[in-house]
């Protein structure tokens, strides 16, 4: 059996996973530190490292850096509880073997160390060692983790993605993920929202127009598919778009060709292609309400986006990474009790990380003494819940909630209904209601 050294500053963690391999029949070494551990890589090719990212001043990138530098058929497996995009991304292009999120149960780390012993490949060595970048993408949980492998996999290839998730769950972000570590980084991102374009206005949208081509036609127009050449297009709710355009969907997907509503000849268009959508296309495919060639076609590397309920532990990095970006826009002090944090992990959020993203910002806005505690976090989730609720029940609560949030955002209507969770138009005709009960 091969040699393996655990990097591993938790001295628990550590004497946990070296006894559980040492009893499974392996040669174990292990070391609490970065230096250490680059040490014994200078003196020993070890054929396997396991290694925590986050140890001291200098990071596990360093020791896979090292474990490469002294064999470059090294498997390296890192452990985070704190694993970001970013980190997954600089481990896979430094050649790790596999990312794991903490905490995990002692069978995954002895099935990674066996895949790691049947397939131990070179792999070049990119990574640069430092401190690591803050992610745009927030959460360490598992499932989390996975969707940062699969995107660090996918993002260099020119494979079409279909991203699925909820509503409020960050297909976009995601998909702007794959485009900037995509070889067509430095080209357009364009997203399309497939559902607010009307179905007789989508073919102009996509495909382009000519002059005259239909009334009101009054240019040519180029299309948003034209539009992303040498970049990304983002198809957001792909399941929206009628069945009869989704051949012409089909064959611009298989032979990159656009043909502008009047025009004679298609045009070739360079773009990928991620599409994304809150439904099961599949579900749709057996009603026939989506074609089955275009699924297949859309459906090369699919992406599953976990709802922020099957990931409560990322709750309190969100909500901590949402609110010091409130603060900073709003000027306050706003701080989250333990009592806070534990409200906001034990609500279902059904609007995903959306939803967590507005109330957050609302308690930025609303907290007495910039104190947000349980108590604040139910009041202002119970409003959330009740916002259609008429006016005459909320009374004064809702006057001066509704007051406030304007007042902060310097009576911009349009962002203060974005705060409250409530259509503009609905604020209006709360405003004009309180204004009819002023005395």
């Amino acid at each position: 059996m091969p040699r393996i050294l655990i990097v591993e500053d938790d001295s628990s963690v550590r004497t946990t996973i070296v006894t559980f391999l040492e009893l499974e029949g392996y040669e174990v070494d292990s070391v609490p530190s970065t230096q250490q551990a680059i040490e014994r890589l200078n003196e020993t090719a070890f054929p396997i490292v396991i290694t925590d990212v986050y140890i001291d001043r200098r990071t596990g990138l360093d020791v896979l850096n090292a474990a490469k530098e002294s064999n470059p058929d090294c498997c390296v497996i890192l452990m985070s509880a704190r694993g970001t995009m970013e980190t997954v991304m600089a481990a896979t292009r430094g050649g790790a073997f596999d990312y794991i999120a903490k905490p995990f149960e002692l069978d995954r780390i002895l099935e990674t160390v066996k895949r790691a012993e049947a397939s131990r490949e070179t792999q070049e060595d990119e990574t640069e060692p430092g401190e690591l970048p803050e992610s745009e993408m927030i959460g360490s949980s598992a499932g989390m983790l996975e969707i940062y492998k699969t995107v660090s996999l996918v993002a260099p290839k020119d494979a079409t993605v279909l991203i699925e998730g909820e509503t409020g769950t960050g297909k976009e972000l995601v998909a702007r993920m794959i485009h900037r570590y995509s070889q067509r980084a430095g080209g357009p991102f364009v997203a399309v929202d497939c559902g607010s374009i009307a179905p007789n206005l989508l073919e102009s949208e996509l495909f382009g127009s000519l002059r005259g081509a239909f009334t009101g036609a009054d240019r040519d127009r180029t299309g948003l598919l034209e539009s992303a050449h040498r970049g990304t297009v983002f198809l957001d709710e792909i399941g929206e778009v009628e069945l009869g355009f989704q051949l012409k969907l089909l064959r611009f997907l298989q032979e990159r060709e656009v043909r502008p509503v009047g025009a004679a000849r298609p045009k070739q268009v360079d773009v990928r292609v991620v599409a994304a959508t809150n439904k099961s296309l599949q579900k749709m495919v057996e009603e026939g309400k989506f074609r089955e060639d275009l699924w297949y076609r859309l459906f090369v590397v699919r992406l599953k986006l976990p709802p922020l309920r099957d990931r409560r532990g990322d709750v309190p990095l969100l909500a901590s990474f949402f609110l010091k970006k409130y603060n900073e826009r709003y000027e306050s002090d706003a701080r989250l009790t333990d009592s806070g944090v534990r409200a906001l992990e034990e609500y279902m959020w059904p609007g995903n990380v959306r939803q967590l993203q507005h109330v957050v910002e609302r308690l930025s806005i609303l907290a007495p003494q910039g104190r947000i505690d349980g108590e604040a976090v139910r009041d202002t989730l119970a409003a959330g819940e009740s916002r259609e609720a008429p006016v005459e029940t909320l009374e004064e609560a809702e006057m001066e909630q509704i007051r406030r949030v304007l007042a902060a955002v310097g009576g911009n209507k349009s962002r203060a209904a974005q705060v409250l969770g409530i259509e503009r138009k609905t604020l209006y005709r709360k405003l004009e209601r309180m204004n009819r009960a002023k005395p």
